[in-house]
């Protein structure tokens, strides 16, 4: 993990949106992923702008933007430019599930998100009565949400890293994917 090269400094940055609740651990999977290193973190008022790069990919640049109650109403703010979703859970948090499901909806429904992928990161495995990923997948009605366009719910823990590796690969297939998907529409539009 941790910061890795690009190959190809002339290919454009991807824009990737990281949301969820306040307390899901956004804040520390996007410095883990970046950093490799142990973050103390609070919920992020406002926002944090990172770029990370990716071996064999462009740069990613995440927006990873506050959960608090107040702070989700700016969400569809940010999703012209997204070219991905990364929505973080936290698996143990049972009395705010169907806050976060609601919130994981809504988002969906932003028409620049339409065709985007979706990674559902099952946080907080580490912790007892943590719900695994097929809970999720069916309390967050990923099959029917989810159902055109790529996803994925990968468990994992923000605080190790566990996870965290097979989450960024399977981000990075899904936007190679997409950007090829995106660039192959403009060309026939253009003609």
């Amino acid at each position: 993990m941790g910061q890795l090269s690009c190959r190809n400094r002339n290919v454009k940055q991807v824009h990737v949106l990281l949301l969820g609740l306040d307390w899901a651990g956004k804040s520390t999977v996007l410095y883990k992923l970046k950093h490799a290193q142990d973050f103390t973190t609070l919920p992020t008022i406002g926002f944090n702008v990172e770029m990370i790069e990716v071996e064999d990919g462009p740069p990613i640049t995440v927006w990873d933007i506050g959960g608090q109650e107040k702070m989700r109403p700016t969400w569809s703010l940010h999703c012209e430019e997204a070219d991905g979703l990364v929505y973080v859970v936290d698996s143990t948090d049972q009395r705010r599930l169907k806050d976060s499901c609601k919130e994981f909806k809504h988002i969906l429904s932003n028409k620049h998100l339409k065709n985007v992928p979706v990674l559902i990161l099952a946080n907080k495995q580490d912790a007892p009565g943590a719900l695994n990923a097929e809970d999720i997948t069916r309390m967050f009605k990923v099959h029917k949400l989810c159902s055109s366009r790529s996803w994925y719910v990968q468990p994992c823990c923000a605080l190790t890293g566990k996870g965290l590796a097979e989450a960024s690969a399977k981000l990075t297939s899904f936007l190679k994917s997409h950007r090829k998907t995106r660039d192959t529409l403009a060309f026939f539009k253009q003609k």
